[in-house]
Formats: structure tokens, C-alpha cells, sequence
């Protein structure tokens, strides 16, 4: 490989590579957050543009892993075909994890929307959704597998032309020190199924651009998303667009929730596992 005469020298490569500090492209993390894009921080709540943790584009067929406090509203936002495969961990007890299982079962509710909470093994809320604009959402199908995505689209490696939601999930998950047997059944926003009267699975596909779901964190969580296609795509070609994530500090929305004035008043079983995860923080911060 011939070196331009730019890069040719160490002095050279060096100025080179400091030419491209201030560089942009379509999709990044942006640091330091405070160069997040109008267009990822319009429509924000009042004030939440001036407690920014996080700003990101997300790129289909791409993965994000985010370490996010308790307090952290997480918004996610479609720019118009976004799939998002989503796991939460519990930073300090990575062993507690989301269950899609429970989170179905306990409120009752196979559709999550506003008010719905993503609980843990544990009977602990990770999170609650406390909007959506999309209504468009799965917890029932799970991700997309390497066998699966090769089968429909010749390949599936997360370094492939068409990354399954599971080998990008375990890269995130591999971030935190967790591995392929730590990615459980996940929860994908922005592709939504219904269930037929025989027990089918119906696809139902997306809304379009510019909905949005926002999570409310309970605890320190690891967020792993992984934006690719949904198993039941019916499109042979791997298509989709980014999604835009921004999380800001809002502690006063969690006990907003449990007041019942931010989504209306709580379910029991959301009440009870809220009881749950306060009483353990309480119980841990004793030690």
C-alpha cells in the first residue's frame, strides 16, 4: 500500500488525524453530548436538553451498550424502519436481568405500551415505559438468529451485511463482562405482532418516523439494544434505518410514577414490584 504524501511521515499521519477530530458523519455517539443534534433533542421535555447523558444515532444492523443511572429516562426515537432488540442488566448484580417472560405475565398486558413495566427475574422493575408513540412493539418473538438471518439473507455474523439481533446482543453483552448464555428472550421496540385467535403470530410492522418510547431506569441498569431486522420481516432484503437515543436525569419522575401523576395510576402487580425493588435498595444501602 503506497502512503500519501500526507500521511507519510508520523508528523504527517498526526495532523492528518487531528483533522478529522471535529468530523461528523449521519450516525455516532456524540461527545461530549452537549453536540447532540437539534433534531435528536426537539421535542424533548422541558429542561431535558440541559441534563443530557447521552446522545446517539444508532445505524441498522448496529448495537449500542449504555451504562445509565437510576433516574435516566431513555428515549428512543424511529426515523422511520427502526427495529430495536433491547436487554437491561442491573449494573451491580448483573446476574438480575430483564425477563420478558414475567414482564408479560405479572401485568397482565402481552402488548407493552405506556405504563408497562420491564421487570426483572427478580420481581424488580428495571424500567417502565412512560410514553410511546408507536404502540408498535413485541415481547413474545424474541430476536433474530445467526441460522435464521443466513437462511434468509445469506448471512448473519455481526460483522455481516445482514447481523442478527442475537450476535450484535452478545457483543454488547460482552462489554459488560457477560457472554451468549447472559442474552435472554428480548424485548424489540418499534415492530410490533399480535397474537391470532389460533395462537398464530401476526406481524404487524411499524409506524413510521418520528414515534418514540421513552424508559424510566429504577435501578442502575446496562442497557443493550441491537437496531436489526425482526424475525418476522416478511422483506427478503435487509432493510431498515437508524434510531435516535437520548437519556437525560429525571429523578422526579420516579416518584412521579409511583404518585401516579406521570402515566396515571399503577397497577397492582406494577405497585408490588415497585415495593419490591425500593425495598432492596433500601435494604442495600444499610450494608
Amino acid at each position: 500500500m503506497t502512503q500519501t504524501t500526507s500521511t507519510a511521515t508520523t508528523a504527517g499521519a498526526r495532523a492528518h488525524a487531528r483533522k478529522q477530530h471535529a468530523g461528523t458523519v449521519d450516525t455516532m455517539r456524540h461527545v461530549p453530548v452537549s453536540t447532540a443534534p437539534a433534531h435528536l433533542t426537539a421535542g424533548l421535555p422541558d429542561g431535558a436538553a440541559d441534563r443530557l447523558v447521552w446522545s446517539e444515532l444508532l445505524a441498522f444492523g448496529r448495537y449500542a451498550t449504555l451504562h445509565l443511572a437510576r433516574g435516566t429516562r431513555l428515549r428512543l426515537t424511529d426515523t422511520g424502519d427502526a427495529c430495536v432488540h433491547t436487554l437491561l442488566y442491573r449494573a451491580d448484580a448483573l446476574h438480575e436481568r430483564f425477563n420478558a417472560a414475567d414482564s408479560v405475565k405479572i401485568p397482565w398486558q402481552a402488548y407493552p405500551g405506556t405504563g408497562h413495566p420491564l421487570l426483572s427475574d427478580a420481581g424488580r422493575v428495571l424500567a417502565t415505559i412512560v410514553e410511546d408513540t408507536s404502540g408498535r412493539h413485541d415481547a413474545l418473538t424474541g430476536a433474530t438468529t445467526r441460522a435464521g438471518n443466513t437462511a434468509r439473507y445469506g448471512t448473519g455474523t455481526a460483522h455481516g451485511a445482514a447481523p442478527a439481533a442475537r450476535e450484535l446482543l452478545t457483543l454488547g453483552a460482552l462489554k459488560s463482562g457477560l457472554g451468549p448464555r447472559d442474552v435472554a428472550p428480548s424485548l424489540t421496540l418499534f415492530k410490533g405482532i399480535r397474537v391470532e385467535p389460533d395462537g398464530g403470530i401476526r406481524y404487524t410492522g411499524g409506524t413510521g418516523p418520528g414515534t418514540h418510547v421513552d424508559l424510566l431506569l429504577h435501578l442502575d441498569a446496562v442497557v443493550v439494544l441491537a437496531n436489526t431486522a425482526h424475525p418476522l420481516d416478511p422483506r427478503t432484503d435487509f432493510t431498515g434505518s437508524p434510531v435516535g437515543l437520548t437519556a437525560w436525569r429525571a429523578p422526579g419522575d420516579l416518584a412521579a410514577l409511583a404518585a401516579g401523576t406521570l402515566v396515571g395510576p399503577l397497577t397492582p402487580e406494577h405497585l408490588q414490584a415497585l415495593h419490591n425493588t425500593e425495598h432492596d435498595l433500601a435494604a442495600r444501602s444499610t450494608r
